[in-house]
């Protein structure tokens, strides 16, 4: 794709905070130009969101051309999906390096040009068209993520009909409920319980796994045009379903990150994939996809409250865009952008100021390691090169806050919408 400015994009950091922004992604990606961070082809954890990253990294921050250390990385995450067995799934599967090659557009510059998509998009159709989906719902693994990738490959005709199915499914798998419309995650799929815990499953509140994420993509569907009175109704269902989970008291978060009713509701980080930040935000892209004017007032209500949050409440221990300091940084950054509400520039600075205090020149990559839960109790502190929870997404966070460049790749986190 060609990198641009845009004219309603501007940088959030300046002075001091932008020098070390800049500092930083220069450091990451001078350790990433070379094909040896990641033995994965994944968008979320491997080369096809290498390959994003400097899709969008401009030339004068690298001594080399940033496009083709690109699209070599997109030929590496192509070959694999050609040669190896990979899942349909959006994050670690085959869908997302789809989504990458389309997005930046290293294989299709000319109307004549063979389209490298189009038996992937067979391929969904017809995985799609199957009825009862037995699959997860969720953006990381199913069917919001093949909506996601769907979205990204519009108008074509193909993907209006794999929209279309992923609408009709996720409308088979909604259950009405006393408080409005949900999604059941079924007990193989759970991430936060056992099925020994949860043996009927539980209702995911988070947007990489759960409700939020369907939400947002039947509101996009809907602007599409696709089945659009009956997207909405459901939109509105799930939003009020969604709100009626609100935890009170002292809590430190607005949503808990699961509901089940053999457990009892806790309070989640501040995080995109869950807790309050992320649902914010997911209804906020939601809001503005079905110019619902209520939810957009709700969606900006949760996020003034997790913006004024002590730092020491949100349960933040490394940078990454997944739940990290950056990832919080960006999202408030969308929320600026939006609003132009100060509460929002003032907490999006100072994320990005503690992302930036967790840099360790020399240490991990671009002096960013990521935390991950010890075996044994407490955390391990690796290297990490990937687009979710590594060094190229707070690099391409830090992008956002310092460049005139509109951070289209986000919509591979619902944060803005095509």
């Amino acid at each position: 794709m060609s990198v641009e400015a845009s004219r309603s994009w501007q940088p959030v950091l300046e002075g001091q905070l932008a020098k070390s922004a800049v500092e930083s992604v220069r450091a990451i990606a001078a350790r990433l130009r070379e094909k040896t961070a990641s033995s994965r082809a994944s968008l979320a954890l491997g080369h096809a969101g290498l390959a994003v990253f400097f899709g969008y990294l401009p030339d004068e921050l690298l001594d080399a051309e940033a496009r083709e250390i690109s699209e070599s990385y997109l030929d590496f995450a192509a070959e694999a999906v050609a040669s190896q067995t990979m899942s349909a799934s959006f994050f670690p599967g085959f869908t997302g390096v789809a989504w990458a090659l389309e997005h930046l557009g290293a294989r299709n510059n000319g109307a004549n040009a063979d389209d490298p998509n189009e038996e992937i998009d067979e391929a969904l159709e017809r995985l799609l068209e199957v009825s009862p989906w037995t699959g997860p719902y969720e953006l990381a693994g199913g069917l919001v993520g093949i909506g996601a990738y769907a979205l990204e490959r519009l108008p074509r005709p193909r993907a209006a009909r794999c929209l279309a199915h992923v609408v009709d499914r996720l409308h088979e798998l909604a259950e009405q409920l006393p408080d409005g419309v949900a999604w059941r995650t079924a007990p193989r799929f759970l991430t936060l319980a056992t099925p020994q815990q949860c043996p009927n499953g539980y209702f995911d509140l988070g947007v990489a796994h759960g409700i939020p994420g369907a939400i947002c993509i039947l509101a996009a569907a809907a602007q599409a045009g696709i089945a659009p009175e009956k997207c909405r109704r459901t939109v509105e269902q799930a939003a009020r379903w969604l709100w009626s989970y609100r935890l009170g008291g002292a809590a430190h978060s607005l949503f808990p990150p699961i509901i089940a009713s053999e457990l009892a509701a806790r309070p989640s980080r501040a995080a995109w994939c869950y807790g309050d930040a992320g649902v914010a935000a997911a209804l906020l892209t939601a809001a503005r996809a079905s110019r619902d004017g209520e939810l957009e007032h709700r969606a900006l209500e949760v996020a003034r409250a997790v913006a004024s949050r002590p730092e020491e409440l949100c349960g933040v221990v490394d940078a990454g865009l997944c739940h990290g300091a950056a990832g919080l940084g960006h999202i408030f950054n969308r929320f600026f952008h939006h609003s132009g509400e100060a509460l929002f520039a003032d907490a999006s600075r100072n994320w990005f100021s503690r992302a930036l205090e967790m840099r360790r020149p020399g240490q991990g990559i671009g002096g960013y390691s990521s935390a991950e839960n010890s075996p044994g109790g407490g955390l391990d502190w690796v290297e990490d090169a990937s687009l979710l929870t590594g060094a190229a997404g707070i690099a391409l966070a830090l992008l956002a806050a310092t460049t005139l460049i509109e951070p289209a790749w986000d919509r591979l986190l619902l944060l803005s919408l095509r």
